[in-house]
């Protein structure tokens, strides 16, 4: 079984069936990447400006599944 690879990114554009275009930070490429299937299970929403971790495959390397959404850290805590 190959290694998974996981990356980050940022959410650039929402697509129709959970689909979304992802700007990943390392090399600045864009993937198309869904939703893992806890995310769904849990409704976890994802929106345009998340910080999300995604998961590809060493085979496929412009497609691929987010895993996890980033907290979101408020500037107007104090």
């Amino acid at each position: 079984m190959k290694q998974k690879i996981i990356k980050t990114g940022i959410v650039i554009e929402a697509l129709p069936n959970t689909t979304f275009k992802v700007q990943l930070d390392n090399d600045g490429g864009t993937i198309l990447c869904h939703l893992a299937g806890k995310m769904r299970i849990h409704h976890i929403s994802v929106m345009p400006g998340d910080q999300v971790k995604v998961e590809m495959t060493p085979y496929d390397k412009h497609r691929g599944r987010i895993i996890y959404r980033q907290k979101k850290t408020s500037q107007n805590e104090s």
